[in-house]
Order: structure tokens, then C-alpha cells, then sequence
């Protein structure tokens, strides 16, 4: 299969550095060589070991020191890896002094609120000019490194709100307004700058962002591509379908829809061209099962540790909740993939490509220990104590020798000794010494890496190259929350929310379409240009509340903003996914994206479902309940499916596919009567459909012969 992969794969040439940092600005950073290489990995290194030591051996350091210093590190690693420009001619092995001078004045204004935590604590509202200096300095830098690592409109969403707050701050108390502010969108961590967003991103994100790294590097993901070959590759249409599971089990760990989009759509993308796909339905499988690995449990990208602070629902709670939205919505684009197949009569992978699966799962399955350790530790710890063990058990797995024979029988001794040095520490000593049993056990690992060099499935220098990207791809999410955070202090400060909630509910309060929909529009439009943590950190403070206020739970009105944030990616007219996969396949963006919207049209069904039947997020339901939802759904999903792409048994004609569809909408809509009807629909169209394929079966028989 690897063979395969890489034939494929070399005759359209994929330049995937250049695509990621075409459509993700995250990836848009200079490039060191020699001794100034080594320089910027030891930073980068420091910060993921520090945030790791901050989780399990200072887990009582105050809040204050944790998100300062989290701050600091975050501007002063900015400044020097992400240019100016995102076309800066001068890219290698080259920090101009000015962004030295800034990456050292960040890191100070944010290290002076550290070191001085105690007195800013004791003034409160009565700062002084240095402190709001500082916080002014601190704040416009941070600014700046936003535009530079995440792009100018959440510059422009985030201006708008800090414009409203210092009119409205002046309008008030013209004499004190601009210390209101500073201490408000910066000294007060309950709101601005240090709340809620980022405080989740120093506990929980900055962890599984480091572990999505790991888990990369231990070739989970070429195994995942392997695995999902192994189900579905010999089926009709084979390599879209393992595209889309494969996305959907690397959704698991990647947090960017564009990086999962390049990183498994350079071997899929060609691969479904070479059986038949038009290059702009390839592009669009690949960035439709790719974005939706946001939604798809335990992980779903950051915003999911944000909602479950912000909801007070516990996480584990979340993941569960959206194991059936994210079922149907890739059993969605995987119906549609099949559908479109049989029209265009393709086939799959030849039989002797295909991996056998379970000499796959024999000799590759301890990869997926640490998604099991995670989802096992999530039920008893805390995410961000869950993610350590998970990034323990990621590092235990790379011990692991390269290829398992008789020879290397002895080198299992290696993983041996770091998991038995942990459990001795932890059951010896206790659960109080659980955490820092976790990081020796995360030490011996790295020890034992370097003595053992090239033996392991991880060599030393991999395993810094993990904790090296880890550190930088937690910078353009760090900063986004911080904006977020302001956006969401402006709303707070000023009672903004309330003003839009008094306005806007009365609007609605007729029709929860409505609501529903203009909350679905802001979302979009806002995510369009915006990353989904801040997107649904806004709506989450702005349009949730309006939804809770309808009669909507709060758990569903949350999932339908994050929902609708995530799908921007792949919505035109900025369809980031979509772009990117297009670049791989050489197709025309626009369609692209068009395309990929249709194949995702169940991420646009999917939140109105469970917002009108909460029992689909299990919320207030009984097991039967959630049996009937799970058959209406999956049956509603597949008629929609097939009325979209026109071909079921058989090409459908136009009368068949406006009762199919239908039905399928019937079948979502949560009413007992619809139901009946929905299923009566498309039992009726599945009959008329077996019908037709058999006499075009008889028909093609004597030709045949």
C-alpha cells in the first residue's frame, strides 16, 4: 500500500509546506538553519516542557503567574518566528532587530504583571500610569502578533468591540476611562485579555496541542490512512471512502482542518483522481472529512475545552454528546461519495493493494494507545491531567523497536521501564505523587530515547521535533484566545451582551427558525475570516445566550455555534480547507468549495436537529429515545444523500429525487407523524429503485452474453 501511495503521490507532486503556508497563516513562519535552528528549538522546547512542569508539578501556582507567563513566552516566540509580511523577502535565518526589540518588550510588559501580581492585586481599579503603560503596550503588541499569525478580520471584528468600549468608557467617565479599560481588558483575569479563553488554552489546549504533535510523529496517522484502506479501499470508490474515515479518525488529534486537509490529502487526493474523481470532487471529499475531524470526539479542536468551561458541562460530558452528530455527519459525506461513485461507475483499490487489517491492527495497533489512555483518563482526571498521561503513553509507544522480530524481542524493555517507574511512584507513594510520577515516567522516556538513538520508533531528534511544533502551533491559538478574550471582556464590561439580548430576542421570539438561522449567518460569516476557538468564543458570549434565552439548552445551543463555526472552512467565498485541497488537486477553488459545501450539507442540517430535539445530544432522553433518533437520522441522512447526488440503486429521476429528499427531511424534522411519512417516502423510492436495477439488470444480460 505504501508502494502505492508513493507512486501516486510522485507523479502529482505535492508541495505541501508551500500549500500550508498558502492557506494557513499559522504555517507562514521564518525558517532557521545551523546554530540559530538550534537556538529557536531549545525556546520552543522550553515552552512545552514548562507548560508540561506547570500542569504536573505546579498545578497550585496562581493563576496570575500561569497566564502571564504562559503571555510572555507566547509574544516573545511569536515575534521571532512569524515575519512582519506574509511575503517577506528576507525569511531565512533572518529576525530583524525591530521584532527583537518587540519580542522582548512582550515578554517584559507581561513578566512585570508577574512578578508584581500581589501590589496590582492590592490596587484593584486604582493602577497606576506604569501599569497603564504597560497594559497598553501589552495589549497593541499582542495585536500585532495577532495579524501576523492569524490574519487582519479578527483584527477588524476585535477593533469594532474595543472602538464600542472606549467610546462608551469616555462617555461615562472621560477622567478615568482609559484606567477602566486597561484594568478591565487587561489586570482583571475574570474578564478580558486573561479570562476565560485563555486560561483554558494555558490548562488544557496548549497539552493536547503538544500531544496532536506526538501522536503525528509516531506515524499514526500513515496507519490510520492503512487502517481505513483496509475497511474500505476495495469498495466502490474505494479511495474517497478511506479518505473520509481516515480524516475522521485523524480528526481525533488534529485541531486545524487545513493541516488535516494537506497532511492526508496529499496521499487521498491523488489517489481518488487516478480512480476516476473529478479533481474538484477529490479536493472536496478530502476538505469536507477533513474539517469535520473538528466535531469528532475525544478531541474536537480547541474549542471544545472552551465550551465545556464556559458551560460548566465537564468535558468527557461534551465528547459523549457528540459522538452521534459527528457519526452523521460522516456517514453523510461518505453516502453521497458512494452515491456519486456508482453514478460515474467506479471501482475500488485492486485486492492485492489493500493492507490485511489485522495484520494492521497485530503489528501497528499500539499506536492507538494513547487515544484509549486518553478517553480512559478523561472519565477520572481532568483534560488537562488526561492529556499528560495520553503524551506519557505517546512517548512510552515511541520506545517501541522499529520493526518487532526475534532480534529485537529485548528492546520491549524499553518501554518497560519508564511504565513501571510510574506505577511503582504512583501506587507507592500515593495519588498525591501521581503527577510527578507521570513527568519522571516522561524524563525516563526521553532518557532512554537518547541512549537507545535510532532504535526506537522515535529518534531523539523526532521526539524534539514533536515537542519543537507542539510549542509552535499553540502560538496562533494562544493568541487568538487573547483576542477573543478582549472581544469577550468588551461584551461584559459595557453589558453588550444584554443590550443584543434585549434587542434581538424579542425579534425572534416568534420564530426559532429565525433565530436559528441569523445565528447559523453570524457564524459563517464571522468564521470565514476568523479561527473557530475565537469564532465561538463570540458567538458563544453574544448569540448563545439569545438562543438559551428561546428555550434552547444550553449544551445544544453551544454545539449549533460550534457547528456553524467549523463548517466556514469549507463555505465559500474563503473555503480555507477547500482552497488547499484544491491546490493539491489542481481544481478551481470556487467549485471546490461549492462542492465540498454540498457533500457537507449535514453539518448544515445536523445543528437545527439537535436544537429542535436536544435528545439527539442525549440530552433528557431515555434509550429509546435515542434508538428511533439514531434510525430517523441515519435514514434521513442517507435519502438527503442520494436526492443530492441523483443516484441511488439507479440514476433518480427528478420526481424520485424531490420525494427522496423529501423524506429525508421529513425524517430529520422530529415529529412522530413526519416520521412516518419520511419513512413511507423513502421505502417507497428504495422499492421503485430495486425494481429499476433489476430490469436494467435483465436488459444488459443478453448484451452481456
Amino acid at each position: 500500500m505504501d508502494e502505492i501511495n508513493k507512486s501516486v503521490v510522485d507523479e502529482e507532486v505535492v508541495d505541501a509546506d508551500k500549500i500550508m503556508q498558502e492557506f494557513d497563516r499559522e504555517s507562514n513562519t521564518r525558517v532557521f538553519t545551523g546554530w540559530r535552528k538550534h537556538v529557536i528549538t531549545g525556546l520552543l522546547v522550553s515552552f512545552s516542557v514548562y507548560m508540561i512542569s506547570m500542569a504536573l508539578l505546579f498545578p497550585n501556582a496562581t493563576k496570575y503567574t500561569k497566564l502571564t507567563t504562559f503571555m510572555a513566552f507566547i509574544l516573545f516566540l511569536g515575534y521571532l518566528i512569524f515575519p512582519a509580511y506574509k511575503k517577506q523577502t528576507k525569511r531565512i535565518n533572518y529576525v530583524p532587530f525591530y521584532d527583537i526589540i518587540l519580542a522582548v518588550g512582550g515578554a517584559a510588559a507581561f513578566l512585570y504583571y508577574t512578578v508584581k501580581q500581589e501590589d496590582i492585586i492590592m490596587m484593584s481599579r486604582r493602577i497606576g500610569t506604569l501599569e497603564i503603560v504597560i497594559a497598553l503596550i501589552a495589549i497593541i503588541l499582542l495585536i500585532e502578533l495577532v495579524r501576523r499569525a492569524v490574519g487582519l478580520p479578527i483584527i477588524f471584528v476585535a477593533g469594532s468591540f474595543i472602538v464600542y468600549a472606549v467610546v462608551k468608557a469616555y462617555a461615562e467617565n472621560p477622567d478615568k476611562a482609559l484606567r477602566n479599560l486597561m484594568f478591565s481588558l487587561y489586570y482583571d483575569v475574570s474578564n478580558g485579555l486573561f479570562s476565560t479563553p485563555v486560561y483554558v488554552c494555558t490548562t488544557f489546549i496548549v497539552l493536547f496541542i503538544i500531544l496532536g504533535a506526538l501522536l503525528e510523529k509516531t506515524g499514526i496517522g500513515t496507519f490510520f490512512v492503512d487502517l481505513a484502506n483496509s475497511v474500505a479501499g476495495s469498495s466502490i470508490g474505494g479511495p474517497a471512502k478511506v479518505a473520509v474515515i481516515s480524516s475522521a479518525l485523524e480528526g481525533m488529534y488534529s485541531g486545524s482542518s487545513v493541516a488535516n486537509t494537506v497532511g492526508s490529502g496529499s496521499i487521498t487526493i491523488p489517489l481518488m483522481k487516478k480512480t476516476g474523481y473529478k479533481p474538484e470532487f477529490a479536493a472536496a471529499v478530502e476538505a469536507a472529512a477533513s474539517t469535520g475531524g473538528q466535531i469528532m470526539p475525544p478531541i474536537m479542536g480547541a474549542a471544545a475545552f472552551l465550551m465545556a468551561e464556559i458551560t460548566g458541562v465537564s468535558y468527557a460530558s461534551i465528547a459523549v454528546t457528540a459522538i452521534l452528530p459527528a457519526a452523521l455527519y460522516f456517514t453523510g459525506i461518505f453516502l453521497m461519495i458512494h452515491f456519486e461513485a456508482k453514478k460515474l461507475g467506479l471501482k475500488g483499490l485492486p485486492k492485492d493493494a489493500i493492507p490485511n487489517f489485522f495484520k494492521l491492527i497485530t503489528r501497528n495497533g499500539y499506536l492507538l494507545l494513547p487515544v484509549v489512555v486518553l478517553v480512559i483518563c478523561m472519565n477520572y482526571f481532568s483534560a488537562g491531567v488526561s492529556a499528560c498521561f495520553a503524551i506519557l503513553t505517546s512517548l512510552i509507544v515511541s520506545l517501541f523497536p522499529k520493526e518487532i522480530n526475534k532480534s529485537t524481542l529485548w528492546q520491549f524493555v524499553y518501554p518497560a521501564i519508564p511504565t513501571a517507574a510510574t506505577l511503582i511512584i504512583w501506587l507507592g507513594f500515593g495519588s498525591k505523587y501521581m503527577s510527578k510520577a507521570v513527568f519522571i515516567g516522561m524524563v525516563l522516556c526521553l532518557v532512554i530515547s537518547f541512549i537507545s538513538k535510532k532504535n526506537t520508533t522515535l529518534s531523539p531528534a523526532v521526539m524534539v521535533e514533536s515537542f519543537h511544533n507542539g510549542a509552535k502551533n499553540t502560538i496562533g491559538v494562544a493568541v487568538a484566545c487573547g483576542m477573543a478574550g478582549i472581544i469577550s471582556g468588551v461584551v461584559t464590561m459595557t453589558a453588550l451582551g444584554q443590550l443584543l439580548l434585549n434587542t434581538l430576542v424579542p425579534i425572534a421570539e416568534n420564530s426559532m427558525l429565525l433565530a436559528l438561522f441569523l445565528t447559523m449567518i453570524c457564524c459563517i460569516v464571522l468564521g470565514m475570516g476568523v479561527p473557530t476557538t475565537a469564532n465561538y468564543v463570540i458567538m458563544a458570549t453574544i448569540t448563545a445566550p439569545i438562543l438559551v434565552k428561546m428555550g434552547i439548552p444550553i449544551l445544544a445551543a453551544h454545539m449549533f455555534v460550534f457547528y456553524f463555526g467549523i463548517v466556514a472552512d469549507i463555505t465559500p467565498p474563503v473555503a480555507l480547507a477547500a482552497y488547499a485541497g484544491s491546490a493539491i488537486a489542481k481544481s478551481n477553488p470556487l467549485k471546490t468549495g461549492v462542492t465540498a459545501t454540498r457533500l457537507a450539507i449535514a453539518a448544515f442540517v445536523i445543528p437545527y436537529m439537535f436544537a429542535y430535539n436536544p435528545k439527539m445530544l442525549f440530552i433528557d432522553a431515555q434509550w429509546y429515545d435515542v434508538v428511533l433518533i439514531i434510525i430517523t437520522s441515519f435514514i434521513g441522512i442517507y435519502a438527503v444523500a442520494a436526492g443530492l447526488e441523483g443516484h441511488m440503486q439507479v440514476k433518480l429521476p427528478i420526481w424520485q429525487r424531490l420525494l427522496v429528499l423529501a423524506g429525508g427531511v421529513m425524517l430529520i424534522v422530529p415529529e412522530t407523524i413526519t416520521d412516518i411519512v419520511g419513512v413511507a417516502l423513502v421505502a417507497l423510492i428504495i422499492v421503485i429503485q430495486v425494481i429499476s436495477e433489476k430490469k436494467q439488470k435483465k436488459l444488459a444480460t443478453p448484451l452481456n452474453n
